[in-house]
């Protein structure tokens, strides 16, 4: 019988590519932990972030608002409610989130696609003939930085996890997507009206952060989307259990050596597109005219008022990437009385 490394008592829970073995009262203060060491290891934030959690319903960031705010960090979450009408799956996901901004008592905010842009987006989907998932990324990144600029927050925190970076990795690898490979990193820095973002759960697979979510009595859509029925993304994250399965700890070994290794060659040899504001919203990107606008159009919505970042917004910009550059050290305590943004351990 396996013993938990921390208590001793009988353990519940072993984690092969870590070779430990913890019961369910310790899981989720290791979980705390680690989540904690990969903030540090990676400078995702610094004592004056404002951060803004994603919060979509499901057990990824819903976890991650519960977490970050269990250390200690000032945290407000936005639902983006996509409009998708099948099985009620937004309205479910949106019940979900706001039940978990009750029990932390902070803000929720949500915006509404449908609102902000013309129509669900399922209908954006169709009338700009994307793929639904493509159409739903696009407006979310859009809607994410967006809000976070207009409220002065410096940070845009995702639930993505190992699963997730590594799938994502293993796509790009195999067709050799240099931009996006460039670009793959934990954290993505703020620069040219682009807000910072980090991913403070890459160090789990999707199996620890659902046990950590469950054995946190926090409830989640268990559904996933319907349109991610046959997303490539599967196929990868399939492939990749089977090889974990066969040898464990290789999903982190092949990203974080990707990451610490590849990403800063690629990052410094290949240049990124220049961006610009859209002529219309004045939203970073590529484009005369940005992806979103462009919906706009198709769908016969009217351009929103040109965005102008606060002259105080842009000041608290300058002063989140000028810390990026510090120890990344933190500071407070969190909600249940352990020591969270202090650099002691739990």
């Amino acid at each position: 019988m396996k013993r938990c490394l921390w208590c001793k008592e009988k353990a519940a829970i072993y984690m092969r590519e870590h070779r430990l073995a913890l019961c369910k009262a310790c899981y989720p203060k290791w979980f705390l932990r680690m989540t904690e060491r990969t903030i540090k290891e990676f400078r995702m934030l610094t004592p004056d972030d404002r951060i803004l959690v994603a919060v979509s319903g499901g057990k990824d960031s819903l976890g991650l608002w519960f977490a970050l705010t269990q250390l200690g960090y000032e945290t407000d979450g936005l639902y983006v409610d996509l409009g998708i009408t099948a099985d009620e799956y937004s309205q479910r996901s949106k019940g979900f989130a706001q039940q978990l901004a009750e029990r932390l008592r902070r803000p929720l905010h949500i915006v509404s696609v449908a609102e902000e842009v013309g129509k669900p987006v399922p209908e954006l989907a169709r009338a700009s003939e994307r793929v639904p998932c493509s159409a739903c990324g696009a407006v979310k990144r859009y809607l994410f930085n967006r809000f976070a600029l207009e409220h002065g927050y410096t940070a845009i925190a995702t639930g993505h996890n190992l699963d997730d970076e590594a799938a994502t990795l293993l796509s790009n690898v195999l067709r050799w997507q240099g931009e996006y490979l460039a670009r793959q990193a934990p954290v993505l820095p703020a620069k040219d009206g682009l807000v910072k973002r980090v991913k403070p759960f890459v160090r789990f697979t999707e199996k620890q952060v659902a046990l950590f979510t469950i054995l946190s009595g926090i409830p989640y859509i268990e559904q996933e989307c319907p349109f991610s029925v046959g997303a490539a993304s599967l196929f990868y994250k399939d492939l990749l259990n089977r090889i974990e399965e066969r040898s464990p700890g290789t999903k982190w070994a092949f990203y974080s050596q990707f990451v610490h290794k590849v990403q800063p060659l690629l990052s410094g040899a290949i240049s990124e597109p220049e961006l610009r504001p859209c002529l219309r919203c004045g939203m970073p990107t590529t484009a005369e005219i940005c992806v979103v606008c462009r919906m706009k159009e198709r769908v016969g919505a009217p351009t929103p008022p040109r965005f102008s970042a606060p002259d105080a917004l842009s000041e608290l910009l300058a002063v989140s990437r000028a810390k990026e550059e510090g120890s990344g050290e933190k500071i407070g305590k969190s909600q249940n009385g352990q020591v969270g943004r202090s650099g002691k351990a739990f």
